[in-house]
């Protein structure tokens, strides 16, 4: 604090030719600077303290060392997929995906190409080669998904839904990314533990879910240890749900729309999407039960929808929210998300061509509470909204 009263005192000797609001100004983004360096000072500090922490092991339940990360995950946690590894099952779960690539049938376009002679579906993916746009601590994730450490994001390139609103359209339909072998993925997950990511979240994962089981196998013999998201857009086939059972910890959905006529015009004719996604949603809660943090703020096992309200009712929010309440039960973890903003193709579509208002929105939010549902995400992108 005395050193920025000091360059405050220098600024008013050297620049008494300003007038007031000048002055002012120019000490606001003084005053911004020393708080962005201090930040990056501090930063830096626990970075190295995660990377001394990340050194050390601890014995797992298996008996073996694995990566010990700073404030990474409860100690007494196991991943449900390290007994399916230990037994040799996630390894033949993996080689069964895999041969669903000779007439690929991954995700319900089923289009049928052989992937494992080189073909490429309508998700882009070029046969069996793995693409990568990047992977790091995201902390713009659920709370209970983020920590202090982050969520360990990888997000695949390519997708098989397509929406013409993507915000990631240049990984998802334009293919920005890296090609990556199977080891390499491996080795990102390790690396995401080592350096205190509380789990691995597999972004837009369907298309290379024969890979991802492959990876994992490696990575849980090599002391893999944490948490796996499923970070989907809800548009999965029930036969594939069903084979990572006992795999994913954590799946986290999207239910993007209750009118397949809405699906099929803004997801590249995905009519089947309300009730394929309907099935899915289902099974993964059969199978990991309602999310609830742990002592210490964290999600280790659960089902977390996301929704995102969309201009113009489009998503169909409160009969999504209907069916949620009927179906599955109140304490659900439902994201209720605000921050649509129209990409990529948006604006050939007027309806989906602005962004949402504050009145939209928590008409949703109300019609949620009204349902009786207990453990709604709201606000996240709030200050986003038109008012």
């Amino acid at each position: 604090m005395r050193g920025r009263g000091i360059i405050f005192d220098i600024m008013n000797k050297r620049l008494g030719r300003f007038n007031m609001k000048d002055k002012l100004f120019l000490k606001m983004v003084l005053g911004l600077i020393v708080v962005v360096f201090v930040a990056l000072y501090i930063g830096y500090r626990e970075m190295g303290s995660q990377e001394a922490l990340g050194r050390q092991t601890f014995q797992g339940k298996d008996g073996g060392n694995v990566v010990k990360k700073f404030a990474a995950i409860d100690t007494d946690f196991e991943p449900v997929y390290l007994k399916l590894h230990r037994s040799g099952e996630l390894k033949k779960r993996a080689e069964k995906l895999w041969a669903m690539m000779e007439k690929c049938s991954l995700c319900p376009r089923r289009c049928g190409i052989n992937r494992l002679r080189g073909g490429t579906g309508f998700c882009r993916a070029p046969g069996t080669r793995l693409f990568v746009s990047s992977f790091h601590a995201h902390f713009g994730e659920e709370r209970p998904l983020v920590g202090r450490g982050g969520s360990g994001t990888i997000f695949f390139t390519h997708c098989n839904l397509r929406c013409v609103f993507c915000q990631n359209y240049e990984i998802s339909h334009l293919g920005r990314g890296f090609a990556k072998s199977i080891e390499e993925l491996a080795d990102m997950m390790l690396q995401l533990q080592k350096r205190g990511a509380h789990n691995i979240n597999l972004v837009t994962p369907t298309h290379y879910s024969a890979h991802i089981l492959k990876a994992l196998d490696i990575a849980a013999s090599r002391g893999l240890r944490l948490p796996i998201i499923y970070n989907t857009s809800g548009w999965e086939p029930l036969e594939i749900i069903k084979i990572l059972d006992g795999i994913v910890d954590i799946y986290l959905p999207d239910f993007k729309y209750w009118d397949s006529e809405m699906s099929a015009k803004y997801s590249a004719g995905a009519k089947s999407y309300p009730e394929v996604t309907k099935e899915a949603i289902l099974e993964m809660h059969r199978q990991v039960g309602v999310a609830k943090p742990e002592k210490d703020g964290l999600v280790y096992r659960g089902l977390m929808i996301r929704h995102l309200v969309m201009p113009n009712n489009v998503a169909g929010s409160e009969k999504i929210m209907e069916w949620i309440a009927e179906n599955l039960p109140k304490d659900t973890y439902i994201n209720i998300m605000a921050q649509y903003n129209p990409r990529y193709k948006a604006f050939d579509y007027p309806q989906i061509s602005r962004r949402i208002t504050d009145e939209e929105y928590k008409k949703v939010v109300d019609r949620a509470k009204e349902l009786g549902l207990t453990n709604l995400d709201t606000g996240w992108g709030f200050w986003w909204l038109r008012r």
